[in-house]
Order: structure tokens, then C-alpha cells, then sequence
């Protein structure tokens, strides 16, 4: 197994020292499914008073036997930390978060009775590349499953929060929850009420950072636990729209998060809530749906949900922003450029992406096959136009009133005629465009018949202008 030297050497001192260490909980889980762990937990039968002692430049801020150690280089800077904790046993969980006592234990099996799911609940020595598995944590490993040590129902009574943790874990893993423990959370769903919306906001983040946000939230809806966390969205259930779309609102949210093609949870989110506004705004107009203005009630939604799962602020402006103008317009021909340049201003500029992704999302999540026609194509290609500084005498080291200093006249034609034939040559050679050349270039150009020259220069900075079209058209198939 791949374990880091520090780690080894940390788990080899406690050794050394006359007392039992093992890694435990996530990282032996990767390990055994060859993924590199985030982090490095160790379990011992030393207290926190011992490991104090052993690594004297390490903290103990908790009542729960959990130390934490510094990992130092050759420099003395601190480089990892490493949490050492005592073998413990948990008694009473009053708040559905923390236990009311911890008891401090000799002995490692009481330590991995205490752990969530059986998965999390292995141990390995170093020593002697051993596996301490009581509970078929390999097994289920090797089955995909998600199981609960112990009673399902008294693991969630003790943290609520491992109901969303088991489905967190699924969909990280892919793997399948088993069914004895996803009733015991459906039985269980109303107790996430008690858990503090920060904890509830984290798994809930996790879930849709994952490859498989859609599955994780089928499962907390078919678990119940999403009624307790944006009941908003189950007002879309069996809500039927108009004939453009085939699907409910609920399953259309569900399925534009499940196609969306953007890897970042905050657009992942916005897929999810694009549409929620449409059950507030639902009218039935000459016998058909309609949902006039879906995309701002949308937002205030969008906002409450974040706001009272204390989502960061810039989150929340971020995922907001989508939802209210995912309804942009963008018919090729009626479209301009300067209604382009409006929904960057809007938008932002760094969250264009993001738009055309959830736009795309919002398609395929009606049913539609083609992800991005043309008129799409058309649009990313505007707004990349417009974001291109086109050829343009700005682009020159020099400028009129530079000339006008330099050969001491007054303002005029001429003045613009020689920055035309600068910025051609500048075409030609980029390297050209530098104060000396182009001032000495000045002086040259006064004494020709500047006006023949600005007509060929006009033709190559035309000319130029017309490819660099060309370019961002093919880049996006459009003609």
C-alpha cells in the first residue's frame, strides 16, 4: 500500500513509544479501492496526554481524544497535519450531532463500533500489513454497498447527519446503498431537522460536486430527506407544463442537473433550481401553461433556499445570476451585437460559460436531443466577437496625439491616415509596433501622398479584420 513516509514514521513512533496505532476510516477504505485518501487518520490506545508527550509540537483544542500533529521538513515548516485519536466509545447523542460522554477505551473493536458505515469502520498496521475488519467492510467494498454498522436506525439516531453522509458516499464511491439502510433513513428522513443547516449545506455541496449529483438527489428525494432541505422543489411534482415540454417541472430539474455538462457544483446547483419559479407563476391561458416571468420568481427562491442553507454570499450572487437569466433570447438574425454586449454586462463576462451550459442542461433536460443547435453556436460566437478587441489603431504604441507632437500640426485627416498605415505595417510585422520604429515611421510616412497609402492600408486591415472573423465563425461552426 501506498502510504507517505511521514505517515509510516508517525505510526512507527507511537510504536515505539509501547502503544498500538492502525490508520482508520476513510483512508483504508481508499487504499483497499487503490485511490490516493485525502487525509491520513490514526487510532491509538495512547491518550491525548501520551501523544502530547510523544510530539511535543502538536495540539489537543477538543474533548473527543483527537490530537493534532504537526509534520515539520528540514526547515521547520509545517508541511502536513496528522490527527491521532484515542480508541473512544460514544455514549448518548441528546443534540442528534455529538455524544454526551466519551469514554475512552484500551481496546481497537470498541473504537470501530462507534463508526458510521462499514466501509469507514476498517483499521490497517503498518507492522504487519494487517487489515482489522469486524464488521465486512471489504466485502461491501467489493459488493458497491453502503451499509450501516450495526442498526441502521441507531447510527442515524446517534448523527443525523450520516443519512445524508451514506448518500454523500454513494455517490463519490458509486455505489449502491443497502436497502436495510436506506429504509432506516426513510424512517428516519424528519430527524435532519435538528442537524445545523451548515453541516446539512456541506454534504449537500459534496453530493453535487460528485459524478453522480442527479442519483444523489433521486436518492434524498426517494428517502424523504429532501423535503426537509429544499421543500421548494417538490412543488414541481406531477405539475405538468405546456407542449414544449414533455416532462413535469420536477423531473425536468432532476434530469437538466443529471445532463448538465458543466463539472462545477454552483452550475450544477443552478440546472437544479433554473425552474422552480414556475409553480409560483403557473397560469392556464386559453387552455394552455404559462409561466410569465418564472426565471425572477426563480431567483428570490433560489435566494431563500441559499440563504437559509448559509450558503457563502458570493455562492449564492453566482448561482442567483444563472437562474434569473437562463431565459436569455438568442434568435440568429434578431440578435445584435449590441443586445449581446447588454447580457455580458449583466451576466459578467467570466460567467458566460456557465450560461451556454445551463442552457444546454435546460435542453436536454426537456427531452430535446440536439444539445446545441446552431442558433447557440451563432450566440458564443457573437459573444466572443464582441469580446475580441477587433484590429483597431488602439492596438498601436503610439497615438494621434503623439503625431500631432511629433510633425507639430493640428488635428486632421492626415493624422488618421498615418495610423492606418502604421497599424497595415503592424499587420504584417507585430514587431514593428514599438515607440521608436513607429515615430520614425511618422516622420516618413508625412511626406507621401498619404492618402493613396491609407487606401491600401484600409484594404489589409480590412482584410485582416474579415479573418479573424473567419476564425471564431469556425471555431463554433457558424457561417
Amino acid at each position: 500500500m501506498l502510504i507517505p513516509d511521514y505517515v509510516i514514521k508517525t505510526l512507527n513512533k507511537i510504536k515505539e513509544n509501547g502503544f498500538e496505532a492502525y490508520l482508520v476510516g476513510g483512508c483504508v477504505r481508499d487504499l483497499l479501492m487503490k485511490k490516493e485518501p485525502k487525509d491520513w487518520d490514526i487510532t491509538t490506545n495512547a491518550v491525548p496526554l501520551n501523544i502530547l508527550d510523544i510530539f511535543t509540537d502538536s495540539k489537543y483544542e477538543n474533548n473527543f481524544g483527537t490530537v493534532l500533529v504537526k509534520i515539520k521538513n528540514k526547515e521547520g515548516e509545517c508541511e502536513h497535519i496528522l490527527e491521532i485519536t484515542t480508541y473512544r466509545s460514544e455514549h448518548g447523542y441528546s443534540d442528534r450531532r455529538r455524544p454526551d460522554e466519551v469514554i475512552f477505551e484500551t481496546e481497537l473493536d470498541k473504537d470501530l463500533e462507534r463508526r458510521d458505515f462499514t466501509v469507514n469502520a476498517m483499521a490497517f498496521s503498518s507492522l504487519d500489513e494487517k487489515i482489522v475488519d469486524l464488521f465486512g467492510g471489504q466485502a461491501d467494498i467489493e459488493k458497491k454497498i453502503i451499509r450501516a454498522v450495526g442498526e441502521p436506525i441507531d447510527r442515524f439516531r446517534e448523527d443525523a447527519l450520516r443519512m445524508m453522509r451514506a448518500i454523500r458516499f454513494a455517490c463519490q464511491l458509486n455505489f449502491e446503498i443497502e436497502p436495510k439502510t436506506q429504509r432506516a433513513i426513510t424512517k428516519m428522513a424528519g430527524s435532519i431537522k435538528f442537524i445545523a443547516k451548515e453541516r446539512i449545506k456541506d454534504e449537500f455541496v459534496k453530493i453535487l460536486d460528485s459524478n453522480h449529483a442527479y442519483e444523489g438527489i433521486m436518492l434524498l428525494y426517494e428517502t424523504k430527506l429532501l423535503q426537509y432541505i429544499i421543500p421548494e422543489i417538490l412543488e414541481g411534482v406531477g405539475m405538468k407544463q405546456n407542449h414544449h415540454h414533455t416532462y413535469t417541472v420536477f423531473k425536468h430539474l432532476v434530469l437538466s442537473l443529471k445532463n448538465c455538462p458543466n463539472a462545477d457544483w454552483q452550475v450544477k446547483f443552478a440546472s437544479l433550481l433554473h425552474d422552480i419559479g414556475k409553480p409560483k407563476s403557473k397560469k392556464i391561458i386559453d387552455g394552455s401553461a404559462t409561466f410569465y416571468n418564472h426565471e425572477y420568481i426563480g431567483e428570490k427562491i433560489s435566494f431563500k433556499i441559499m440563504q437559509r442553507l448559509k450558503f457563502a454570499t458570493k455562492d449564492i450572487e453566482r448561482v442567483t445570476k444563472l437562474v434569473r437569466n437562463h431565459m436569455f433570447y438568442y434568435n440568429v438574425g434578431e440578435v445584435t451585437e449590441a443586445s449581446v454586449r447588454r447580457l455580458i454586462s449583466k451576466v459578467g463576462k467570466e460567467n458566460l460559460k456557465d450560461l451556454i451550459d445551463l442552457r444546454i442542461a435546460d435542453r436536454l433536460g426537456s427531452g430535446t436531443a440536439k444539445a446545441k443547435p446552431y442558433k447557440l453556436r451563432h450566440l458564443e460566437y457573437l459573444m466572443k466577437k464582441v469580446q475580441n478587441d477587433p484590429v483597431s489603431v488602439k492596438m498601436l504604441k503610439i497615438n494621434g496625439e503623439d503625431i500631432m507632437k511629433l510633425l507639430n500640426i493640428s488635428p486632421g485627416k492626415i493624422i488618421g491616415a498615418i495610423l492606418d498605415c502604421l497599424l497595415a505595417e503592424v499587420i504584417e510585422n507585430p514587431e514593428l509596433n514599438n515607440q521608436e520604429y513607429l515615430t520614425k515611421r511618422s516622420k516618413e510616412l508625412a511626406k507621401y501622398n498619404i492618402e493613396e497609402l491609407r487606401e491600401k492600408a484600409r484594404e489589409k486591415i480590412d482584410l485582416k479584420r474579415e479573418n479573424d472573423d473567419k476564425k471564431i465563425k469556425k471555431e463554433f461552426f457558424v457561417e
